[in-house]
């Protein structure tokens, strides 16, 4: 087979593992800033959190990384409720979400971050899982399971978050929280009590991003800076409050990234990627899977 064909195959296949990680990760930003309207600038920051915790759990059990990660979902839902309450409190219960809101965001970032670096240094962490080193191969295409297994689990969870949005009651108050809170009142549904149970649920799915983090490279303490920018490119890119889209744009832009990376060297795949998120705006501004206004 011809060289350059076989380095497209596997940076194709390369950039599909990689658009996993970028899923999960966003499709909790997508909960918060697509149904929320809550733009939550922090979440990458969360993410970091679990990874790091995720690394130290998994130094002194030895448990599986993406098991960790899921044990430790609750307490980040029952984080991503308390800074709700305390968001809804000083912020949007007075109409100020808009800039002090993203301030307060901001605030929690630096906050994460600096605590982070205060309590395990500025080092990098990593969690060795027992199949991080194995490889499956297909042809001249390979598959390893560094990548293959998180991405896997956080398509697993994606779904399950989807089915959980479209087949239940409280699911579809979150999808509608956003768009018409009297409309929500007026079935006696709290949407304060809404948006909590969402917003933790986003802060959740950044425990189990952050959790895939850390199988796929080591972390440090301002490693959330390289996907701040990703994330928000791609849940606006697949339309804000779509699930799917939010897969799809993060596998499109996993791949545009890998393959660009493969060809023309890592410094040209930002720009190539995000390149192709404003032709995706410029085409359809509601992203891939939005709605028109």
């Amino acid at each position: 087979m011809d060289p350059d064909l076989v380095l497209l195959l596997n940076g194709i296949v390369s950039g599909l593992l990689l658009g996993g990680l970028y899923a999960v990760a966003a499709a909790g930003l997508s909960v918060s800033f697509g149904m929320l309207d809550v733009v939550n600038i922090a979440h990458p920051a969360f993410m970091v959190l679990g990874a790091m915790l995720v690394a130290l759990l998994w130094g002194a059990t030895g448990i599986d990384p993406l098991v960790l990660s899921i044990l430790l979902t609750p307490a980040f839902w029952a984080l991503g409720a308390a800074i709700y309450v305390a968001y809804h409190h000083f912020f949007e219960r007075r109409g100020d979400e808009a800039i002090q809101g993203l301030a307060f965001f901001f605030g929690v970032l630096f906050i994460i971050e600096i605590g982070l670096v205060l309590t395990l240094g500025p080092e990098q962490h990593f969690a060795d899982a027992s199949y991080a080193n194995t490889t499956i191969q297909l042809g001249e295409v390979d598959l390893p399971l560094r990548m293959l297994v998180p991405m896997l689990v956080s398509l697993l969870a994606i779904g399950g978050l989807s089915l959980f949005l479209r087949r239940t009651f409280m699911g579809r108050a979150i999808a509608a929280v956003a768009q018409d809170r009297e409309a929500l009142r007026l079935l006696a549904i709290d949407p304060v009590r809404v948006k909590r149970l969402a917003f933790g649920i986003s802060i959740a799915l950044a425990a189990l991003a952050g959790g895939a983090l850390v199988v796929v490279q080591p972390v440090e303490a301002t490693s959330g800076h390289v996907f701040i920018g990703r994330v928000f490119a791609i849940v606006i890119m697949g339309g804000l409050s779509s699930l799917g889209g939010c897969v799809l744009a993060a596998l499109a832009f996993g791949v545009v990234e890998n393959v660009t990376a493969t060809f023309y060297g890592p410094s040209w795949s930002p720009a190539v990627a995000f390149g192709c998120l404003l032709l995706v705006l410029a085409v359809r501004p509601q992203g891939l899977f939005g709605r028109a206004a």
